[in-house]
């Protein structure tokens, strides 16, 4: 029984110090950047004596980087697979706009203040040898390519390479505006909306616009 009892708290150990090292190194990569932040630093921050505790737990920066975007993920999806379900059928661009984005915000919302994850999200998602891991991370959820599919299926008027085009329009518009206003809460200043809802009303408002605009040949 002791030495049972002596490898579950180990393991609570284990995962407490995992948490720990997840938390510190969301927060170390959004304010400073991935990589002028090294492993040890954020072994440092997070209280370890051992400077090699970020390896030990998880391998490599890009290993980490994954689990830090793995930890929201899955949250993420589960509030968006029960939205999915709230406008199937719908042909209406709004509804599955809504659906890219509130998930994030009201996942956002949940963590409280102040959160780092889309400050974390728009340093990853503007360095090449790291947005991958984040675009993998997003495309390995199913509603999400539903989300896609439908969205889609609502625009069959735009090309093809319009409809990539702002494809990466609405996710640079849908990471920056988040890492914007988490930016703002962080430091107390005015945003332009009290509220992550109100916040995603108006990404949904400007992107329905960005996708419904009118195409140019010219």
């Amino acid at each position: 029984m002791t030495a049972v009892t002596g490898k579950a708290v180990r393991a609570e150990r284990g995962d407490a110090t995992r948490e720990l090292i997840l938390v510190t190194a969301e927060r170390l990569f959004a304010e400073h950047g991935v990589f002028a932040v090294s492993n040890r630093q954020v072994s440092e921050a997070a209280g370890q004596g051992n400077n090699a505790a970020v390896g030990y737990h998880f391998g490599t920066k890009t290993d980490l980087v994954r689990a830090i975007a793995r930890r929201h993920s899955e949250p993420i999806e589960r509030l968006r697979l029960g939205m999915v379900n709230e406008v199937a059928g719908s042909r209406d661009v709004r509804d599955w706009v809504a659906c890219l984005v509130r998930p994030v915000t009201e996942h956002l919302a949940a963590l409280g203040s102040p959160t780092w994850y889309a400050r974390f999200g728009a340093q990853v998602m503007t360095d090449p040898a790291l947005r991958e891991i984040m675009i993998q991370e997003a495309l390995g959820a199913s509603s999400l390519l539903h989300v896609i599919e439908e969205l889609d299926r609502c625009l069959p008027h735009l090309p093809g390479e319009v409809r990539a085009e702002r494809g990466d329009m609405a996710r640079q518009l849908m990471v920056h505006m988040c890492a914007e206003r988490e930016r703002a809460l962080a430091l107390g200043a005015a945003t332009p909306r009290p509220s992550w809802r109100g916040a995603a009303t108006g990404l949904i408002d400007a992107l329905v616009g960005l996708w419904l605009a009118p195409v140019s040949h010219t």
